[in-house]
């Protein structure tokens, strides 16, 4: 149980790190996205209420992200 979490931890620090480095490239949506998500910890249901967007919206705007 420990290791998932270990590793989910540390996927989730390498793709704030990447996203440190190449945010510049991203669009304010794309950010916007990013942030409430990994930085909120809001749920991918928030974000798509808050942005007027469906669910799966949000979920490939962040796969694309990735």
């Amino acid at each position: 149980m420990k290791n998932e979490f270990e590793d989910l931890l540390s996927k989730k620090e390498h793709i704030i790190g990447l996203y440190d480095i190449y945010k510049g490239l991203l669009t304010e949506k794309q950010k916007d996205y990013f942030e409430s998500y990994y930085y909120e910890d809001m749920s991918l249901a928030e974000i798509s209420s808050v942005n007027n967007v469906s669910r799966n919206a949000v979920f490939s705007a962040l796969k694309q992200i990735e």
